[in-house]
């Protein structure tokens, strides 16, 4: 493998679901060369030094939705890995925690651009329009494309949280 100068960053991101059986993702702005960009994902980010993950993921919900949420607990921990060649040019350790708000008014803020809650179906539906890796977090946790039958929506988000 070649020398490169990327770094390993630790990422965390919160399933916010509401009691509807909703999830809440962001579509970040695009940006030239930025990976994550224009397509819709859990909110987060990255750690900051001297944050715990759970500090980190509350922190980085309300920053880029202005909701405060309360840590149910850790549902999923992946990585990316995106190559040019032999270079390493991104390498992010994703920390997943399953959350529910407890405060504040959904809005996006600038360098997100969009924030909403889907519904299962609509997730589906957008599946092509999700972000690879909300995709396999997605997959992983069981609500990704197919992977589910649809509940009463009131029972959807309970249920859910019940099972992650």
């Amino acid at each position: 493998m070649a020398t490169t100068e990327a770094t390993i960053s630790v990422g965390v991101g919160a399933v916010v679901l509401d009691d509807d059986g909703r999830m809440l993702l962001v579509k970040h702005v695009p940006r030239e060369g930025d990976f994550w960009g224009g397509q819709w994902m859990v909110p987060g980010g990255g750690l900051e030094p001297g944050e715990t993950l759970e500090e980190g993921v509350v922190r980085e919900v309300e920053e880029e939705t202005n909701l405060r949420v309360e840590v149910l607990r850790h549902v999923s921990t992946l990585d990316r890995i995106v190559r040019e060649g032999d270079e390493v040019k991104i390498h992010v350790v994703y920390v997943d925690f399953l959350v529910r708000p407890i405060g504040g008014k959904l809005r996006p803020s600038s360098d997100v651009g969009a924030a909403r809650w889907f519904s299962r179906d609509e997730i589906e539906a957008q599946w092509d329009e999700i972000h690879l890796d909300t995709r396999r977090l997605l997959e992983k946790i069981g609500f990704g494309k197919g992977s589910y039958s649809s509940p009463s929506q009131g029972e959807a988000g309970r249920g859910w949280i019940r099972r992650l």
